[in-house]
């Protein structure tokens, strides 16, 4: 059965290259020696050129030739989601412009005194959003693998400074669980990603994009579970320099809990799909999404 890994690629010579063309170039040089570093994926970077080659002819519906080039564009596009993360968090200059809409669904979470959890994917840039949602003024907890090296997590720290939101770190002894019920008892938000599992994991499957793809039953459960607020929160590039924040109208997931799972995949299965065929070259999950083996 398919699924991620649970770790992060690069190193730190590729971050500290990267940061220091930010710091004494800006945003266009770094994009250009992104070119590069986007090539030698494209061409040396079988394992995860050959699914996202496949979600482009098979699931997108591209030809060989525009697969094949989008890959290339994929992988462009995701060093520049890196960058941007970086330059928004750390504070240097730039000249990004933000579109939000939706924001007030989640201003109607903050201000109803429950709390609320907000649902994602690998798709997109989350961490430009996480990091702008704290207009909101209420705290932000973010649940999260702790899948990067941990050298990098600490160069990027002295870069970026420690992140103005609560990390809650998914934990096998299922310590997470009561950081996020203490959470939406002081009325915070918690967000979680919900496209990618770990091996082992409890997972839904449910037909995206035209076929059976599995999806980690945790974040549905506990949308069912605490029945709370729940939105769907996206962030999208539009030009290099343009992003596009979306929220859906908060909805709980009440009814027996596994009807209210069932109905939370489904929600989210939907709005994904719709965001997938918006923005197809974002879509960055580098593994066998839609390869389903049989469970005994």
């Amino acid at each position: 059965m398919p699924s991620w890994e649970g770790k992060s690629k690069g190193n730190k010579l590729g971050y500290s290259i990267f940061i220091g063309t930010l710091r004494y170039g800006g945003v266009l040089p770094a994009y250009v020696l992104l070119r590069f570093v986007a090539a030698y994926y494209f061409l040396f970077s079988y394992s995860s050129s050959r699914p996202i080659f496949q979600y482009f002819h098979t699931r997108v519906g591209y030809g060989w030739w525009r697969s094949l080039v989008s890959v290339y564009r994929n992988y462009y596009v995701f060093g520049q989601v890196l960058i941007d993360k970086v330059v928004v968090m750390s504070g240097i200059r730039n000249k990004f412009t933000f579109e939000f809409e939706g924001e007030h669904y989640l201003r109607e979470i903050t201000a109803a005194g429950k709390g609320g959890i907000m649902l994602s994917a690998h798709l997109g840039n989350w961490e430009v959003a996480g990091h702008l949602f704290q207009r909101l003024e209420t705290r932000i907890n973010i649940v999260m693998f702790d899948g990067e090296h941990e050298r990098i997590k600490q160069y990027l720290s002295s870069v970026t400074g420690e992140r103005n939101v609560n990390i809650i770190v998914i934990k096998d002894d299922l310590s997470h669980i009561y950081a996020i019920n203490e959470a939406l008892s002081n009325q915070e938000l918690v967000c979680m990603h919900s496209d990618r599992f770990l091996a082992g994991n409890k997972t839904v499957t449910a037909s995206f994009m035209g076929a059976d793809a599995r999806f980690p039953a945790g974040p549905f459960l506990l949308a069912a579970t605490f029945r709370v607020p729940v939105s769907l929160v996206f962030a999208f590039k539009e030009t290099s320099r343009h992003y596009h924040l979306y929220a859906t109208q908060p909805r709980e997931y009440h009814g027996r809990r596994r009807q209210g799972v069932e109905t939370a995949v489904q929600d989210f299965v939907q709005e994904l799909e719709t965001m997938v065929k918006k923005y197809p070259e974002q879509w960055f999950n580098y593994y066998d999404f839609w390869e389903i083996s049989e469970e005994k």
